[in-house]
């Protein structure tokens, strides 16, 4: 791995503290903003695959994970794609 991806474990369990009909849209804001802060760019420019958007809300809005391993991936441009980590 170069530094422009990096593979990071992402704890969710701030998404408690949300009513329940809003963790699972918590939790992808969640994401947004911790690869944002470590990879040093905009919450704008980072795009959230379909894949760890459907692991997501896999059981539903009420019971997201509390924890997610994803893989982030830096272009060029400054847009920063999230997906699932391949194990």
């Amino acid at each position: 791995m170069d530094e422009n991806e990096r593979i990071m474990n992402i704890p969710l369990k701030d998404t408690k503290a949300v009513p329940r009909s809003k963790r699972a849209n918590r939790a992808i804001k969640e994401i947004r903003e911790y690869v944002a802060r470590h990879m040093k760019v905009d919450d704008d420019d980072v795009w959230i695959d379909t894949g760890v958007n459907e692991l997501i809300w896999s059981r539903g809005i009420q019971k997201p994970p509390t924890k997610v391993t994803i893989r982030a991936v830096r272009f060029e441009d400054g847009l920063v794609e999230v997906s699932l980590a391949k194990e």
